[in-house]
This record gives structure tokens, sequence and C-alpha cells, in this order.
């Protein structure tokens, strides 16, 4: 019972993670066991992936988009970073428990920028005019 609570809790805060970047929102397509962010500009229905929340074989993972030069140096560095499970080896990452609550924040912070440096530029600055309103300040 005990790791199914902590599953519980890293599967929340991890989500938590991932949500709280600027216009990102969860989404289903592979029904409720699979929980997939997405950021999109001002049409929700071009919503493009930046992490992928699973259970595999009865373990909790995270699949994140990575810069392909930092791949191989992540995965040799932390036992808890493979390739990216049914993804594109070469640009995505598997992630699993027992990274820091840091590394993990950077980890998707780097997902989410890589998807949305590679978005349309009037996307790019309705995400960033968005994320400024929540902030509260216009500068």
């Amino acid at each position: 019972m005990e790791n199914a609570a902590g599953d519980e809790e890293l599967e929340s805060m991890w989500g938590q993670l991932c949500l709280s970047m600027p216009g990102a929102y969860a989404d289903y397509p592979f029904g409720p066991e699979s929980t997939v962010f997405k950021v999109a500009g001002r049409d929700s229905s071009k919503g493009k992936m930046f992490g992928l929340l699973m259970h595999l074989h009865g373990e909790l993972v995270l699949n994140l988009k990575c810069e392909p030069a930092l791949a191989d140096q992540q995965r040799s560095e932390h036992a808890q970073i493979s390739p990216g499970y049914h993804m594109n080896k070469k640009h995505w990452n598997s992630i699993r428990a027992g990274l820091d609550l840091q590394l993990m924040r950077e980890l998707v912070e780097d997902s989410y920028d890589l998807v949305v440096d590679g978005m349309p530029g009037r996307d790019k600055e309705y995400i960033r005019l968005q994320a400024t309103i929540s902030k509260g300040t216009l500068d």
C-alpha cells in the first residue's frame, strides 16, 4: 500500500509540474490511464505534446522531450532516465521515480521549452502573453 500511495503522490506532483507551465493542459487521447501534457497557442485543438505520464508494468513513468545532445548524457548520469518508451529515442526520455524535485522541474521546463520553441511565432507570443497575464504584470 505504501508504494501505491507513493505513486499517487508522485503522479500528482509530476502532473502539477507539467500543468504549471503557461498554456499547458492535460489530455487523455489514450484513455484515462495515460495523461498527455500539451501546450497550445490560440487554437487548443493544435496542442503539442511535451509530456506523457503513464504506468508501465506497474511503474510510474513520465516521458519528456529532450535535446538530442543532452539525452545520452542524462541517461548515463541518472539510472532513472532511459530512452523514451514508445517514442523517438533520440528526442524523448522516460523518467522514473528517484530524481530530486529541482531536476524534475528542469527536465519538465526543458521539454516544454523545446516544444514551444518549435511553434509558430504567433502561438509563442500568445503563450508568453498568457503567462504574463497570469502573473499579473504586463511588462
